[in-house]
């Protein structure tokens, strides 16, 4: 039997906490005993989930894309939170679905800001004290439009490559250290990922997910419970988790047959 580590030992920092998988994943630590520190944009929610949580959450406001308040957040808190064993660098963001002569480059911009930016910032600012400690377990949150394209995907699928390419070279950086990386590339899941990718329209959201049982944010947040509570010699390099009814297609030809 693998002896698992005890989640109530753990204290887990998880950015972008107000919704979606950042929410789902504080509450599974939080229900199995581990400190929770929550973080986002939005001051209400994050109380929100302050009060359902307890005493064994801290929330703090703050914007993943601010690189000095990502750096006061962590110097600020508490003693008692004051060094998160797992770190869920969970911010992130698609925006349109146009192609890429047509999409929008504030868009663009945005999801580099978040996906790319406010991920880098967090794992800079919790690193250098998981490597002090010799413990610690940075977790991203990637997708599986690193691996596969799709009309629209453009910048998005960009950014998850790089969330990718990342976790893969942070593994190489911390050879000799016990501070483990995983990614976790989820699939088709509904959150309000759709609803923020189509800048609020909800019937567009909603038909993302007709015909089909999407992943959960409570699924999500199973898998990063369970990669982050193996054994410390067990590392996760990469976790992949789609719907059953989500899988892979040929690929697509334009032909000129004039």
């Amino acid at each position: 039997m693998v002896e698992t580590l005890d989640p109530k030992s753990l204290t887990v920092l998880v950015t972008g906490a107000t919704s979606g998988f950042g929410a789902a994943i504080a509450r599974r630590f939080a229900g199995a005993g581990a400190k929770v520190v929550i973080t986002g944009r939005r001051a209400d929610r994050l109380k929100a989930m302050k009060d359902e949580l307890g005493v064994r959450c801290h929330a703090v406001v703050c914007d993943a894309r601010d690189r000095d308040a990502s750096d006061a957040m962590l110097a600020g808190l508490p003693t008692e939170f004051a060094a998160p064993d797992v770190a869920v660098a969970n911010a992130g963001l698609a925006l349109g679905l146009e192609p890429a002569h047509r999409a929008d480059m504030k868009d663009w911009e945005d999801m580099v800001a978040t996906n790319i930016n406010g991920m880098l910032y967090t794992v800079r600012a919790i690193l250098p004290s998981m490597v002090e400690r010799d413990r610690g377990h940075v977790v991203l949150m990637g997708s599986i439009a690193a691996d596969f394209p799709y009309p629209g995907g453009n910048v998005y699928g960009a950014t998850k490559a790089f969330v990718e390419q990342f976790a893969l070279n942070l593994r190489a950086d911390l050879l000799g250290s016990n501070v483990r990386v995983t990614d976790i590339e989820p699939g088709l899941a509904q959150t309000e990922f759709s609803l923020v990718r189509f800048h609020g329209d909800a019937e567009r959201a909603r038909r993302t997910y007709e015909g089909i049982r999407p992943l959960s944010g409570e699924d999500v947040a199973e898998t990063v419970f369970w990669a982050t509570t193996l054994p410390r010699h067990v590392n996760v390099n990469r976790l992949q988790v789609m719907p059953v009814m989500q899988s892979f297609g040929p690929f697509v030809y334009k032909r000129d047959l004039a």
